[in-house]
């Protein structure tokens, strides 16, 4: 028997820090099953690195392997570092609005067993969203929102939400968190935009696309700050368009796009592939 455990470190750069890491997994009768490793610099710069391990005849990583591993490894490199059991599903809460393409992409790579998750609510201020999450069988929360009404409703959602979720997705929740909110879930909340922003914001970026000629269309998913989608980015894609495609092509090209990138920016989050480092994000892919 064994457990299978993930491990994420960041910290500056330095001889012996792949030495140490190897050596303390060893030591603990752990069998590294994959290790991944990023320098910004030859010399003096910031170092990354993913391990995945197994454990035999242990339980999964607990209180005293991470003591050890501070003690041994973590403190005397000065590492940011994470130790999680990749055998534990992580809670997830999906907020959408009436566009639905992404969020029954979310539902549907989940239902497949593409995405190592659950989904504990689907949560919607518009009630027509409830057909696609009583589709696929998850919970769901209708939270109307207006001016008036947003604060109430983000402590509806925080009901909802409650302390164990691990993360948020805005699949194409067309309402804006306030910075209290979003400040409970550092880098838990992922968001989907159109790459268009910010040179066409506001209403209808396809039509203001069209307008321009646009060469490229694309998407960008991006960890949620308190500023208004300038989070670290975690995946983007782009699609050639040409004169021939007119609004409705694009916004079908559009959509395909915005699935498929916070598909993945999910994906490699629930499996602890993202490190955050300031205002940018390393991704073991």
């Amino acid at each position: 028997m064994s457990c299978s455990a993930r491990l994420l470190i960041q910290c500056a750069d330095q001889p012996g820090i792949v030495a140490a890491v190897t050596r303390f997994l060893y030591e603990h009768d752990a069998n590294v099953t994959h290790l991944d490793q990023h320098s910004t610099e030859m010399t003096g710069g910031l170092f990354y690195m993913r391990v995945e391990f197994q454990l035999p005849d242990l339980e999964p990583p607990d209180a005293t392997l991470r003591a050890a591993f501070a003690a041994q490894v973590g403190d005397p490199f000065d590492m940011r570092w994470s130790m999680v059991d990749a055998g534990v599903k992580k809670r997830m809460v999906i907020f959408a609005s009436r566009t639905e393409h992404t969020l029954q992409e979310l539902l549907w790579r989940h239902a497949r067993g593409d995405l190592a998750a659950e989904i504990t609510a689907v949560v919607s201020n518009h009630a027509s969203t409830a057909v696609h999450a009583e589709r696929f069988g998850v919970p769901f929360r209708h939270i109307p929102v207006t001016p008036e009404t947003r604060a109430d409703a983000e402590q509806a959602a925080l009901d909802v939400i409650g302390e164990q979720t691990d993360l948020i997705v805005l699949a194409r929740y067309m309402q804006i968190l306030s910075p209290g909110f979003v400040a409970r879930f550092p880098q838990r909340i992922i968001n989907i935009h159109h790459s268009f922003l910010p040179a066409f914001v506001g209403a209808d970026p396809y039509r203001q696309a069209y307008e321009r000629g646009v060469k490229l269309i694309g998407a960008t998913a991006h960890y949620v700050t308190s500023e208004l989608d300038q989070g670290p980015i975690i995946e983007q894609d782009v699609a050639r368009v040409t004169h021939r495609d007119d609004v409705h092509a694009l916004r079908a090209m559009g959509r395909d796009i915005e699935r498929r990138v916070l598909a993945r920016a999910v994906h490699w989050h629930l499996e602890d592939r993202v490190i955050v480092s300031g205002a940018r994000t390393v991704v073991f892919r």
